[in-house]
C-alpha cells in the first residue's frame, strides 16, 4: 500500500488550498515568459495547477507527476482546461523518474507542494536540472500539518491518534515518519538551484469537526487502513473531541505558508 492509497477523494475535498498571495507570487515568476511550461511534482489532486492556471492565461503546458494513479485521476477531473489549446499531461511515476516528454521540452516553473519530504531530494533536483529552462524557478511549498500545529485541540487530537497507533508518527503502512536529516535550503544549496529566496505567508484557517475528520483520512499518519477494525471507533471519538473544542471561535489553525524560490545562480529572483 502506498502512503496515500485510496485517499484521493478525501485529499481533494479536505486538504487546504493555495492562498491567493502564493498564487500571485508564483504567477509573477513567469511574467515576461511567452507560453510558459509548469511542472508539478508530487502533484496529488492538482491543487497547485488548479490554482495557478487561471492566473496564467499564457500558459502553454502543465505536467503533473505523482506516483499515485488515483490522485492524478482526481486531478484530471478538477483541472480547468488551458487557454489557447494548451496541453495538460499526467505522469504516474516517482518524481525523480520524470523525463522530458518530447524533444525541446523545458519547464519554466517547477513546483513541489507538501511533498518534498517524501522524495529522494538530490535525485529530484538532478532531474529538475535536466528538464528545466536556464532561468527556471524551483518552488518548494509547505505549510506543516495538523500533526505539527501547536494548539490545544490539535494536541489532544494528536494524543488520540497516538493512543491508537503509538507515539511515533506513522507513514502509511510503510513504517514511521522520519524528519529530513537536513533542511530544504541545504538540499537546494547543493543543487543547480542554489540561489534561494524564502517567502512566508501567515494563514488563518477555521476547521469544522467534519473537515478535520476528512482531512485525517487523507493523511499518512491517520489513514483508515492503519486502524484496522477500530477506525469507526476512532472517528467517533475524534468527532466528539473536536465538537468539544469547536464552540466559540471554532477550530482555528494559524499556519504559515512557506515558499522557497530557487534558481540557478545569475537567474535572479
Amino acid at each position: 500500500m502506498s502512503l496515500f492509497e485510496s485517499a484521493a477523494v478525501d485529499y481533494a475535498r479536505h486538504r487546504p488550498g493555495v492562498p491567493d498571495e502564493v498564487v500571485r507570487l508564483l504567477a509573477g515568476v513567469l511574467e515576461g515568459i511567452d507560453r510558459p511550461v509548469l511542472l508539478d511534482l508530487g502533484a496529488g489532486t492538482g491543487q497547485v495547477p488548479a490554482a495557478l492556471v487561471p492566473a496564467m492565461p499564457r500558459i502553454a503546458r502543465v505536467d503533473l507527476v505523482d506516483a499515485d494513479e488515483g490522485m492524478l485521476r482526481e486531478a484530471a477531473a478538477r483541472l480547468p482546461s488551458l487557454p489557447s489549446a494548451g496541453t495538460i499531461a499526467f505522469h504516474t511515476m516517482p518524481a525523480e523518474e520524470f523525463a522530458t516528454p518530447h524533444a525541446g521540452y523545458r519547464a519554466h516553473l517547477l513546483t513541489c507542494a507538501r511533498a518534498f519530504h517524501w522524495m529522494s531530494r538530490p535525485a529530484v533536483l538532478a532531474m529538475a536540472d535536466r528538464v528545466t529552462a536556464p532561468a527556471a524557478t524551483f518552488a518548494v511549498i509547505g505549510d506543516g500539518s495538523l500533526w505539527t500545529h501547536q494548539a490545544r485541540w490539535t494536541s489532544e487530537l494528536k494524543q488520540l491518534v497516538q493512543s491508537y497507533l503509538g507515539e511515533e508518527r506513522q507513514a502509511g503502512t510503510t513504517g514511521v515518519y522520519a524528519e529530513p536529516g537536513r533542511s530544504y535550503q541545504d538540499d537546494l544549496a547543493d543543487s543547480a538551484f542554489s540561489s534561494i529566496a524564502e517567502h512566508r505567508f501567515p494563514v488563518r484557517r477555521t476547521w469544522t469537526p467534519g473537515t478535520v475528520v476528512g482531512y485525517l483520512r487523507s493523511t499518512s499518519f491517520a489513514h483508515p487502513a492503519l486502524f484496522g477494525g477500530q477506525h469507526a471507533r476512532f472517528e467517533q471519538e475524534a468527532r466528539s473531541l473536536l465538537e468539544e473544542h469547536s464552540h466559540g471561535e471554532g477550530l482555528v489553525e494559524d499556519a504559515v505558508f512557506t515558499v522557497l524560490l530557487a534558481r540557478r545562480p545569475g537567474g535572479g529572483l
